[in-house]
Formats: structure tokens, sequence, C-alpha cells
């Protein structure tokens, strides 16, 4: 895209931006650190992300909250914003500046992280499900705070999506291939042909996670923008020789600077009532952040010279990443609009969930990709750092496909996906002539798994419940500081974790504010 066509698209939206925001109540926003540097808040969120938001809004009806992003601001970036330019903003990544920052895995696969107020939810495809009742039980949350933790959100920022003649025939094929029942528009996790719910409205608008700090009390939230947090700062230990947090040292996102600045938590005298420091930085973001601050595996710690704080060895295990494989309708690039997905196809027991969007390669080009998932992977990795600097991504390895029984459900899952591809419904749409040949055998599939094997960025855990924090998200042996993202999650809920990462702020918040009173 030429800089001048960008420029020309800012400027436009703001201006258009300009007139929606007016009427809005929005929390204060900063990328000045020296407002920030010094002072002290009830809650400190670090990361402003898709359950960070919900969190801080939540937290901000009772109490003064820090909510500490690395990006900027999404509104007035046509590029988030905007339908239209769906998918561009993960065509344009820097190393320090851009809504999307992209890494590449130990095992050689491309992906993105949100680095932006409103994080993933800011990048994404906009689809929207909830988890299952299945997930919901098993992780232990209360059932009706959760229904009304979902309500909230949705009754803000979710929408029922029209249609576009491309869902349409996504839908059709999904059918076609034998992915029963068709269920229309549901924001629930069932088998079958599905519409969900869209964070697109239909006047072409996407509505991120930072939409929903307007439902907090903007007095009580200050934004602090474009600024990376380098560690958690802890209480010398007293009597009881305690690890507390105390605060946040954080510096700025720019790469131009390394000079360190200080938040803390308040200390009101009855040390009872403290607030907490909140890592909602997402499944790299969280673990990088415990390492840098001495929380755990210490030997890795010691590589890097950091004193420990807690030795937590499951600080970084347990890493996965849904592996995904992706055929496109046509392997000709178009000039259609971009569209997110909206028709989801979740078969074989909750195992393989697939969808369709068309996907843009430049300014004038998209593709149309039919791709899938595998729900529940049995292999896993680790995380590790690569430097002592929190502005570089972390060292994450997934290895994909390495359990055998991935192996098989990624084969199960390239005979479903060829299904869909020479599917009428797709032939007749794109004027092109049905194949009849026979499928690939097993061998291919294989080799296509491995060949092909790409991510779905749903990536999880590095600070699982039960390893790494409590049922309540406290991190083990350290008082006043907790980790709620995805980072916590055993598997990604629903056809995605967005939904649920959306929830589960506001539901945590809930939890919280209870405890306090």
């Amino acid at each position: 895209m030429g800089f001048s066509f960008y420029l020309l698209l800012l400027f436009v939206d703001l201006a258009l931006c300009s007139s929606r925001l007016q009427g809005r109540t929005l929390p204060h926003m900063t990328s000045d650190v020296s407002e920030v540097s010094g002072k002290s808040f009830d809650y400190i969120v670090v990361g402003g992300g898709t359950a960070g938001c919900p969190l801080a809004a939540t937290l901000s009806e009772k109490f003064s909250v820090l909510l500490v992003e690395r990006g900027s601001s999404p509104y007035g970036n046509p590029l988030v914003l905007e339908t239209k330019n769906y998918g561009l903003s993960l065509l344009q990544t820097d190393k320090y500046t851009s809504v999307a920052q992209s890494f590449i895995s130990n095992d050689g696969v491309p992906n993105l992280r949100g680095r932006v107020l409103g994080g993933s939810s800011a990048i994404n495809g906009g689809f929207y499900s909830r988890a299952s009742e299945d997930f919901v039980q098993k992780v232990g949350w209360d059932k009706e705070v959760v229904m009304g933790a979902y309500q909230w959100v949705e009754s803000r920022i979710v929408f029922k999506p029209e249609l576009t003649p491309w869902q349409y025939v996504a839908e059709f094929s999904f059918l076609e291939a034998g992915i029963f029942p068709y269920n229309g528009f549901s924001l629930e996790h069932i088998e079958g042909t599905k519409v969900g719910g869209s964070v697109f409205d239909g006047w072409g608008r996407r509505h991120t996670s930072a939409d929903l700090l307007e439902a907090g009390n903007p007095n009580n939230i200050t934004v602090l923008l474009n600024a990376t947090v380098k560690n958690v700062i802890f209480r010398e230990k007293g009597i009881r020789n305690e690890t507390t947090a105390r605060g946040i040292r954080f510096i700025k996102s720019d790469g131009n600077s390394s000079q360190t600045y200080d938040a803390y938590l308040n200390q009101p005298e009855n040390s009872c009532s403290w607030g907490d420091v909140i890592l909602a930085a997402g499944a790299l973001g969280s673990p990088q952040i415990l390492l840098l601050s001495g929380i755990g595996p210490q030997k890795h710690l010691k590589k890097f010279n950091i004193q420990l704080a807690a030795d937590l060895k499951g600080v970084g295990k347990g890493m996965k990443d849904n592996p995904g494989i992706a055929l496109l309708a046509d392997s000709k690039p178009k000039n259609f609009p971009p569209e997110p997905p909206k028709a989801v196809g979740i078969a074989d027991h909750f195992k393989i969930i697939i969808e369709a969007g068309i996907l843009p390669i430049s300014l004038n080009a998209t593709v149309m990709p039919i791709a899938a998932k595998l729900a529940f992977p049995e292999s896993e990795g680790k995380l590790e750092l690569n430097s002592t600097d929190p502005r570089e991504n972390p060292s994450v390895t997934f290895n994909y496909l390495a359990k055998e029984k991935d192996w098989a459900r990624c084969v199960k899952l390239g005979q479903l996906l060829e299904r869909v591809v020479r599917s009428e419904s797709i032939a007749f749409f794109l004027g092109l002539e049905r194949k009849n040949e026979l499928m690939s055998t097993e061998d291919e599939l294989r080799k296509l798994c491995k060949k092909n094997v790409r991510t779905f960025y749903h990536y999880h855990g590095g600070c699982s419940v039960g390893s790494v924090v409590d049922n309540d998200y406290r991190v083990y042996g350290v008082k006043g500081l907790r980790v709620v993202d995805g980072s916590t999650f055993l598997e990604s809920p629903g056809t995605n974790p967005m939904a649920t990462l959306l929830m589960l702020g506001r539901y945590q918040g809930i939890k919280i504010l209870e405890d306090r009173n």
C-alpha cells in the first residue's frame, strides 16, 4: 500500500471517527509516561487486550485502575476499524509500532500477536462464539456469572452478521461435505454448520474490547499507551517471608529508549485490602513478564542473571497452538473485497473447526482460503526468554503434530477440507469445473499436513491454572499478582477464544469485586 494512500485513508477516518466519538465516554488515554510515573493505583492491569479491557472496566466500578498497553489506540486507524480493510493490518508489521507484531516460532511457522488497545480483537476475524457447557464445567466457573458476563459483552460489541454471497457458499459447501445439522445463527458452541456472532457491525465497523472501557467509570481508569512492562516490582520480604507485588516497571515501546519508569499499587493501612497487579498480556506476554520478574524455572532465569522471586517450573510450559491447514478455493488471486468469516463448520465431535474468508495479499489482490484447525491438540511445547528486553518476542515452540494422534486427526481434517473445496457450491460460485477425481491418499494427506501446517492464531498456555495460577488466577507463591488471559487455558474454548476471553475479563473482575466486599 502506498504511503500517500494510507495517509489519505487515515485522514478521512480520523474525521469520521471524531464525529462518532462525540458523546462517548472513554477513559483518559496518554502515551506520556510522566503522567503515570511514580503514581499509585488500586489495581494495575498489564495488557489492554481482549481480556484486559473488560477486566479494567469492571474493576473501575469501585476502584482506580491503571491499564498499560504496549501498543497504540485503535481509534482513528482505518486498517483496524473498517471491514473493507480487513486483513491489511496483518500485512504491515514492524518491530515496535505496528498493530500486529509478527514472530516465527521455533517450528518455523509465521505467527502474529496483537499490539494495540483491544489486542487481538482488533486484528482478528471477529468471529464470536461462546465456549461449550463442558468447558465451563471443566474449569469450574459459576454458570450464572459466566452467562451474565457473556451477555454484558454481547450487548455492547457483538452483532448478528449479514451473510455475503461467499459466506452463503461457505455454508452450502460445509453441508455438502456432511457437516450437519444446520443450526442457523447461534452464539453457542454446537456441532454442525452455523453462523456465529461478529464484532463487525452492519455499518462496516469493527468493535474491539477497547469499546468495553466505556462501560466502566472513566474517572477511575487511566490508560497508558505505547508502554511495555519490563517486570513486576516486589515489596521487601517481611516477617512472614512473603513475596508481594508492589507495582510495575515499564519502558517506552518505541525502541529508542531504555529508561525505566515505575507505577505502584496503593498501600492502605489495612494490608488485607490491597489490590493486585494483574497480567493480561496474552499467551506470550504474560509468561514472558513473569520470567522477567524472576518467577519461573530457576535454572532458566539464572542464564539471564534474573534474581529469583519464585521458583515456578510451570511458567512457559504447556504452550499449545491449534494446528491448521488451508486450501485455496481458487489458486488464482482475485480482486474481491476482503471479508471475515461468518459461517463455521464444527465437525468430528468438536475436534475440527472449518471456516472460509477472503484475505488480502496486497492492496488489490485477495485469496479465498478454506481453513480448518484441530481443536484439541495433544502436542505441546514451551516458551523461554530470548533476551531481557520485554519488547523482543520470547522464544516459543509449539511442536505441531508431534503426537501420533494429532497426525491421525490432521488426515481426517485434510479429507474434510478436500470435500469442501471440491463442492458443487464453490465450483458454481467461482465458475470452475468441479473436480471429481479420487481424494488424496492417507500418505499424501500426511505430507500435506507436514508441509502446510500453519497457525490459527489461537495459541494458549504458559501460565496454566493448577500449574502457575490457582482457581482464582492468583500466581502461586506471590501475593497481589494474578494472570487473567489465554495463557491460563489448557485448551482453546469454542470455535476460537475471543468470546471467552472477553467474558473472562468481566467474570474475573466481578469475582475480584466480590472478594473485596
